[in-house]
């Protein structure tokens, strides 16, 4: 007997790769090193300090962005600095304007980046801006002298920890606390509150020309103090605080009742019989002598029938509208005509 065939096993298909973003086509472009993302429709390249003439190198010749924008720098304190380049493609019409943002992060005590002035030629004034205003150095810049502060400046201005002096030696134009501007009127008083220093602009009785001459300023009263005593006593704790004063009674009267300060109605009082003395008064004349004939009595009438309680009227509603309509009264009918005589006719 022959053998019976066996069946080949099927070749396993292999799945299709995921198709790659934007932002991954683009780091796998620049290098292993490099991150990319996107955000607010721009694309940013995130890659390495020993590796930032090497990514904008590919970025030119391979990506095509021949295009250089500007070159600036973010202050980020401890972690150092951010430098940023802005790089597009103008080229294509077709494919329109492609932007990519490189970007470094370089450590606060060695702010040091190789110059990209042998790959783009506008990037030297921009170097030279971000080293005065952020002090970093950018090694191979053939010029790397200031460009926007005079000569003999000291500090670099956009850097966070910079002072601004000109905040302390000079005073700031137009109203800046209440009663601290030359429009205030005369004997105004001083500002209630501490005023408030944005950030680069210190106390100015500790840095600047007036150190140690401006008085200290005044502690903030207490919530209690500074509205009154009303306030005090409120804030006062309970069984710790003064007594009720007695000419300020406590408000628990109802509504009915009205309000302390309303004085409820005297009450008129009638004297009773026993009460009533026959003594004379002092400057006026002795009444005279009761009569010993009593009055004649009233004979008593007969009891009338009990009568019925009044019928209470209706309560007449607030809006006249709502009274209810009167029924149209029929005009009265026309007085007879006269009949008619020999002379009219």
């Amino acid at each position: 007997m022959s053998a019976e065939p066996t069946l080949a096993e099927p070749t396993p298909v292999e799945p299709a790769p995921a198709e790659l973003t934007a932002a991954e086509r683009t780091a796998a472009a620049i290098g292993p090193w490099a991150t990319a993302g996107e955000a607010f429709a721009l694309l940013t390249v995130d890659v390495p300090v020993e590796h930032w003439i090497e990514s904008l190198t590919t970025a030119r010749d391979t990506l095509g962005l021949t295009f250089f924008d500007w070159l600036s720098a973010v202050d980020e304190l401890a972690d150092g600095f951010s430098v940023a380049v802005h790089l597009a493609s103008v080229g294509n019409p077709a494919e329109g304007v492609r932007r990519v943002l490189f970007r470094t992060r370089i450590p606060r005590d060695a702010a040091s980046l190789p110059s990209a002035t042998g790959l783009f030629a506008g990037a030297g004034w921009h170097e030279r801006e971000t080293h005065e205003m952020f002090g970093i150095d950018f090694t191979g810049h053939p010029h790397l002298s200031p460009l926007l502060l005079p000569d003999g400046f000291e500090g670099h201005p956009l850097r966070k920890e910079f002072v601004l002096a000109a905040r302390v030696a000079k005073a700031w134009p137009g109203a800046k606390e209440p009663g601290e501007s030359d429009h205030a009127p005369a004997g105004a008083a001083p500002a209630a509150r501490r005023r408030m220093l944005p950030p680069g602009v210190p106390d100015p009785n500790e840095w600047g020309p007036l150190a140690g001459t401006l008085p200290p300023v005044p502690e903030r009263p207490a919530r209690g103090a500074a509205r009154g005593p009303r306030a005090a006593t409120a804030a006062t704790p309970p069984g710790e605080g003064p007594a009720v004063r007695a000419d300020r009674p406590r408000r628990n009267r109802s509504v009915d009742q009205g309000s302390a300060s309303q004085a409820a109605p005297a009450e008129t009082q009638v004297p009773d019989a026993a009460s009533t003395s026959d003594a004379p008064v002092p400057g006026l004349p002795a009444p005279d002598a009761p009569s010993a004939t009593p009055p004649p009595s009233v004979p008593p009438t007969p009891a009338s029938p009990t009568a019925a309680p009044p019928t209470p009227a209706p309560p007449t509603p607030d809006a006249p509208w709502h009274l209810p309509r009167p029924e149209a009264t029929p005009p009265p009918p026309p007085p007879p005509a006269p009949p008619a005589t020999g002379d009219d006719a």
